[in-house]
């Protein structure tokens, strides 16, 4: 258990479970789903209460990550202050992304074994940060895939269209996949969406084609896992990558 993860959890069905205190929502089949935040808090408590009445206090000791921050000075003043249409439109796209990020289902994807939805180099990693000027930017989110335009990205499990929008301000095309049960895969700068919101979608089902939309500097995939609207590391979920392309290789 680290900072950044996202853990899936088994129990005896009818197991109510809580994390610090927070009711978290368990499958029939006794499945639940829950992570921590890139900086979360290092000592937590998961709480299970039994069918039987039996309580149990679980002590949760997270690991600390360290993340790459890059410091960048000389930005002139005009790049810094933000373009009050430019944070109308985010705000809207925000909202969006938000709503479909909150839902709940009942889905129960978010317990398959996931796959990578792109295979290639990794351009950029979760947690890293740039600091302009000396003032801290927003933690990058996701976990970036170096591809050309047109490579076509696949579902890394099951689930159904939450969000299809193809020209949001910062993350252009998006798609985000609702796995269940607060689980979800975001899918940022895509170049043509395949998939429709409420369609359902099965693992390594092709869903889009990466691209350069939005405000990026090249073609790659920007892929993000989130529990509700915590963001969680994609690779706490996945085989490590040099090891699939090893594989893929052969």
């Amino acid at each position: 258990m680290e900072q950044g993860a996202l853990i899936r959890a088994q129990v005896e069905p009818g197991t109510q479970a809580y994390l610090n205190g927070a009711p978290i929502q368990v499958t029939p089949n006794g499945q639940f789903a829950f992570g921590f935040a890139r900086d979360a808090e290092l000592e937590q408590e998961l709480k299970l209460i039994y069918p039987d009445g039996l309580t149990q206090i679980k002590p949760l000791s997270i690991a600390t990550k360290e993340y790459k921050i890059d410091r960048v000075n000389g930005i002139s003043k005009k790049i810094m202050t933000p373009d009050p249409e430019a944070l109308a439109r985010s705000a809207k796209d925000s909202k969006q992304v938000k709503a479909a990020r909150g839902q709940f289902s009942e889905i129960e994807s978010f317990n398959q074994d996931f796959i990578w939805p792109l295979t290639g180099r990794i351009s950029g990693v979760y947690g890293s940060q740039r600091v302009y000027n000396g003032k801290p930017g927003n933690p990058h989110y996701g976990v970036d895939v170096a591809a050309k335009t047109g490579t076509v990205v696949i579902a890394p499990a099951d689930g159904v269209i939450s969000l299809s929008v193809p020209d949001m301000f910062y993350s252009g095309g998006t798609i985000i996949l609702d796995h269940g049960y607060g689980v979800s895969s975001s899918f940022l700068h895509l170049s043509k969406l395949y998939v429709k919101v409420g369609e359902s979608i099965k693992q390594g089902q092709p869903i889009a084609e990466v691209g350069a939309t939005g405000r990026v500097t090249g073609p790659h995939l920007d892929w993000r896992v989130n529990w509700y609207q915590m963001r969680l590391d994609p690779v706490t979920i996945v085989p490590d990558m040099s090891e699939v392309l090893k594989r893929d290789k052969k």
